[in-house]
């Protein structure tokens, strides 16, 4: 009787340890999944405009939608667009070490391909030769290719040979000419110069100036930026606003150069933005279709993806629960097979194809800011971000009535 009771003891124990065993082992493998999730997102999004620049034949293959209120501007700046976004986005991903693991070999690939669009983008003689003359909007998409450099630049830029480099740097200095608008496009500007910054090239020290007072005087507090002299209800504060002005100011401060706000602050202030962009995630993953440039889609997430690859996350959230939260949107997203045509390009729209969404400015290629949700996968695969459990968001616990933080006015004005 004694040895039986001894024997189920034992058996009930094993069991006990096996479903411990089996329950950290699928969590575990969750994680795994959120990570590989996001490099199959990534890389389907990547390798149609990459595959191509690489061999010049881009302009060629790429299916560009316009908007159907298109204002007439040379629609070569599609092109531009496409790559400057793109790159920034997965900049910090291209940055990690080569691995032999499926991931490394797809990064590899694409490191390769980034390398050569880069030269092909600055070669006059290749097809695929960037529109850097012409329209004001090569300001734009130009800065993104800066920020690519500044966020990776000993895999991006360092490898680069002499001729492309004297190539970037002259084009760069070419679009000092362009007036930017009164609005985010100061930060346009200016992120160019802080590229030269990083690099010891001669730089213009007013232009970052005056985009770094000029900014501060349109904040509003709760770590909200006005875009120019009126406010506007939309997500400029992540698309642009909140990172070029933090990464800026950092490049400024690196190289011990005067900012007239320090860095710590407008970290404080994008720390605050994060807090409240992730309460605005609703319990079911979606989150407001509201303002310009809605078909940029997951940009809107970028100044919390930077934190969480870069800075670190507020100390009200964790990695668990942001990668959760922005893995579920993503899914809630992308799950819609009309986000890309047939050939396998982004097209416009929100969630699906919605051409009606797109303002006079938007084509198919300015719809790849939507990577700049990318940047965690700058981290590597045993960082917390990915291996921590899966928690629950801001706004799913207050929905379900479990215990949530409570929110209130911060100011940050100093």
């Amino acid at each position: 009787m004694e040895y039986n009771i001894r024997k189920y003891l034992i058996l009930a124990l094993c069991l006990c340890v096996s479903t411990s065993i089996f329950s950290q082992s699928k969590k575990n493998t969750n994680q795994i999944d959120d990570r590989a999730y996001w490099v199959n997102q990534l890389y389907k999004m990547s390798a149609p405009i990459l595959s191509n620049m690489s061999k010049g034949e881009l302009k060629k293959n790429m299916v560009v939608e316009y908007s159907p209120t298109w204002d007439g501007r040379n629609k070569d700046v599609a092109y531009m667009e496409a790559f400057g976004r793109l790159i920034a986005g997965i900049a910090p991903w291209l940055n990690l070490p080569d691995d032999n693991t499926p991931e490394g070999k797809q990064r590899k690939q694409m490191h390769e391909w980034a390398l050569q669009s880069y030269a092909n983008a600055v070669d006059p003689n290749n097809p695929d030769y960037l529109l850097w003359t012409g329209s004001n909007q090569v300001l734009v998409d130009a800065a993104y290719i800066a920020n690519s450099f500044i966020r990776a630049p000993k895999t991006l830029w360092e490898p680069l040979d002499q001729v492309t480099k004297e190539r970037y740097i002259k084009e760069f200095k070419s679009l000092r000419k362009i007036r930017p608008a009164y609005n985010n496009w100061l930060l346009f500007r200016a992120m160019i110069e802080a590229f030269f910054v990083s690099i010891n090239e001669e730089y213009d020290g007013y232009v970052l100036d005056v985009a770094i007072r000029k900014i501060n005087e349109w904040y509003l507090g709760d770590g909200w930026y006005a875009d120019g002299p009126e406010y506007s209800l939309d997500y400029y504060n992540g698309y642009v606003m909140h990172p070029m002005y933090v990464e800026i100011i950092e490049v400024m401060e690196n190289k011990k150069i005067y900012s007239p706000v320090k860095f710590e602050l407008a970290l404080r202030r994008m720390q605050r933005y994060n807090q409240l962009i992730e309460r605005l995630i609703s319990p079911e993953a979606s989150f407001p279709a509201v303002g310009r440039s809605m078909t940029y889609r997951m940009g809107a997430f970028q100044a919390l993806s930077l934190s969480a690859w870069k800075y670190g996350l507020p100390k009200t959230m964790t990695n668990g629960q942001v990668r959760n939260a922005l893995t579920s949107v993503m899914k809630r997203m992308f799950t819609n097979e009309d986000n890309y045509n047939k050939e396998g390009y982004l097209q416009l729209g929100f969630v699906g194809h919605q051409p009606n969404l797109a303002d006079y400015y938007t084509n198919a290629g300015s719809l790849y800011i939507t990577s700049l949700v990318f940047l965690p996968l700058g981290l590597p695969a045993n960082h917390e971000f990915w291996t921590s459990p899966a928690e629950e968001w801001t706004s799913r616990k207050a929905w379900s009535g479990q215990p949530f933080l409570k929110d209130y006015h911060e100011s940050i004005k100093q």
